[in-house]
């Protein structure tokens, strides 16, 4: 005996929202545990950065009342997960009952009944995203409909999953491997031709930082300070901190772009530490390394959704301990690593994140960039 699949109003209507939003906003499914009849979606490049679809029968203001509660608590959830100060909610009910009175009872969450698309047009969606009733508009019904749908959704999918695996496949690092080798290079260099890594005048005459000389028209020191180490600890624990922090920002921004993080970095530490560090020499790539973990930061912000547990519990606290213990300990230029921090973030802003940056972030990020040099330029040669 043929069965015939019959769609209820409020079906086609959670179909076509959940098609636009996937297909014309990009939106991706967010899965929650412990929910029914409800479907999460989430956009942090859009103004609602959750849109939650909600097709049960909704039937008095108690209900709705516990509904809100209990999306209120998640969101909570989600905020945490993905670093998000505020998180704007869009709920759309597609089954309220005539008595339920929809108000939206917090800035964060608004509330919208949409039971057809036949009054679109008089529907807060409509204000919020114009072209929804066009987009919305399909010739199929029922099974067809839900067929094109579901098609429409895997390739999008498809396309996203191809999208990230390049993004997050590990690729070969050659400019990190460069750099490894040119600063274990310009380290023999230092016994050879000189009087060892931990000579001041060996250091000074290979070009480490130092406040007077700089001040003085020494500027190539920022750059060459970064290739230089003291002692063959220093060497073994940036070049390791390097090989591990690099190669993955290398793979995440590519090459040249992952090149002017680092070398901006570097010179970023640099400007801050004779700012704040006076008649003292200093040499090291953490300060670079410490505007790679600014850069990783940054990156991991931008892909939160798939990163945010990582930053939390690595990237962050890395980040921390060592700022502890350049804080405490003696003999580490801690403002170059804070200075390395900053023009790291500044500068990956700069590059611009793959998929997620627009020219106009990459251009706002050029401009905190020119600013932050010249401001830090003047503290280190006119302000202290």
């Amino acid at each position: 005996m043929k069965k015939e699949i019959t769609f209820r109003e409020k079906d086609e209507v959670t179909m076509n929202l959940l098609h636009y939003f996937v297909t014309q906003q990009n939106y991706n499914p967010v899965i929650v545990h412990g929910v029914s009849d409800e479907i999460w979606l989430e956009n942090m490049g859009q103004d609602y950065k959750i849109i939650r679809i909600v097709s049960r029968y909704i039937h008095n203001n108690e209900q709705l009342k516990f509904d809100l509660y209990k999306c209120q608590q998640i969101v909570k959830k989600l905020r945490v997960k993905t670093l998000s100060w505020k998180m704007p909610v869009l709920n759309i009910y597609v089954d309220l009952g005539d008595s339920v009175d929809l108000v939206d009872k917090t800035n964060m969450i608004k509330n919208v009944f949409l039971p057809n698309f036949k009054n679109i047009k008089k529907n807060y969606l409509k204000e919020a995203f114009p072209d929804i009733d066009e987009k919305t508009k399909h010739s199929e019904e029922g099974v067809d409909l839900f067929v094109k749908i579901t098609e429409d959704i895997n390739k999008k999918n498809y396309r996203d999953s191809n999208r990230l695996s390049k993004i997050f496949a590990k690729k070969y690092p050659f400019v990190t491997y460069a750099i490894i080798i040119i600063c274990v290079v310009v380290f023999a260099m230092m016994y050879i031709f000189g009087n060892g890594s931990t000579d001041n005048l060996t250091l000074l005459s290979f070009g480490a930082n130092l406040d007077v000389a700089v001040i003085n028209g020494e500027y190539y020191r920022l750059f060459t300070s970064m290739f230089l180490h003291i002692g063959f600890i220093h060497l073994l624990f940036n070049m390791y901190s390097l090989l591990i922090i690099g190669q993955q920002v290398e793979s995440f921004f590519g090459k040249w772009k992952y090149l002017f993080i680092y070398i901006f970095s570097g010179i970023s530490g640099g400007l801050l530490s004779i700012c704040f560090t006076h008649n003292t020499i200093s040499a090291g790539a953490s300060g670079a390394i410490f505007g790679l973990l600014g850069a990783l930061l940054y990156f991991g912000y931008n892909y939160r959704n798939y990163l945010g547990n990582v930053i939390r519990s690595q990237i962050i606290p890395i980040i921390i301990i060592n700022l502890i213990i350049g804080f405490t300990s003696t003999g580490i230029d801690n403002f170059a690593h804070i200075g390395g921090l900053i023009g790291g973030i500044i500068s990956a802003m700069a590059m611009g994140v793959p998929d997620k940056s627009s020219k106009q972030d990459r251009i706002n990020g050029f401009i905190v960039a020119i600013i932050y040099i010249v401001f830090v330029g003047y503290l280190a040669f006119v302000g202290i």
